[in-house]
């Protein structure tokens, strides 16, 4: 059994609880949008970030930024056409971004590249990179949801009379996406692409049943992704289990007890 005091282990608790608390109240908008499969999308066109930035040799994360950023483009364009409904249209792009990612990654990958990294994440792979990544990323991020906190919670209780009052939809959209982009990137090392927003939507989902208010929603879901990542690294460890998955395991396992608790409480 590995110990708390070990470099990669303190590097790796870091991350997870910083990336933990960055996510909580960009989950919680996602669940009351209705965004998860949105985020699912940028989430695969990481994939196609990391091909990027293994052919081109530069950094990864910032690869997948750019990868995430474009998606958010794509995906801004396909709210504007009438062609096609856009949930058939995410669903496209979805699995389209996913199947051209990995297979990008096998062409462009090197000896060494391990795909399953990428796509279940490897949290004690964090190196002091991640962290000024996760760290840094996230004081923007964080600091641009105070600032749009009040448009993005109106837009999302009731966007109708939101935009009759002057808020430009399209745009506070496009900025709320262009953050999970980045939130993405920056967290595709420690739970991977496949499990990401699973480490966003799940504390959030956690926290609803428990919540009579926004703000109290948002604080009991950093709450519940910090002792869920406590202990998913905790049981990783003892136990020689993958650390993004048990992290995940542990978040699933809170909201499974508070859903019921909550049905019980209506009930």
């Amino acid at each position: 059994m590995l110990s708390w005091p070990e470099p990669f282990v303190l590097r790796a608790f870091l991350a997870a609880v910083g990336l933990a608390l960055i996510a909580a109240p960009l989950g919680c908008i996602v669940v009351w949008r209705r965004m998860s499969y949105v985020g699912e999308t940028l989430a695969q066109a990481g994939l196609l970030g990391v091909a990027l930035g293994l052919a081109l040799h530069i950094d990864l994360t910032l690869a997948v930024v750019i990868a995430a950023v474009a998606a958010v483009g794509v995906l801004t364009m396909l709210g504007r056409q009438r062609v096609v409904p856009l949930d058939s249209a995410l669903g496209l792009t979805h699995h389209a971004t996913l199947a051209l990612g990995i297979v990008a990654i096998a062409l462009a990958k090197g000896p060494g590249i391990d795909l399953m990294s990428y796509l279940f994440g490897d949290v004690f792979a964090v190196t002091s990179t991640d962290l000024i990544w996760v760290y840094a990323g996230g004081a923007v991020v964080l600091a641009v949801i105070f600032y749009l906190w009040e448009p993005l919670v109106r837009l999302s209780l009731h966007e109708d009379l939101a935009t009759a009052e002057g808020l430009n939809p399209r745009l506070t959209r496009a900025a709320f996406d262009l953050l999970l982009a980045v939130v993405i990137a920056v967290a595709m090392k420690i739970v991977g692409i496949l499990l990401v927003m699973a480490f966003l939507v799940v504390p959030a989902v956690a926290a609803r049943p428990l919540s009579g208010t926004p703000a109290r929603m948002v604080f009991l879901a950093a709450a519940i992704a910090v002792a869920s990542t406590i202990f998913g690294l905790w049981l990783s460890l003892s136990s020689d289990l993958p650390g993004g998955p048990s992290i995940v395991i542990a978040m699933c396992t809170v909201a499974a007890i508070s859903l019921l608790a909550g049905s019980f409480r209506q009930g």
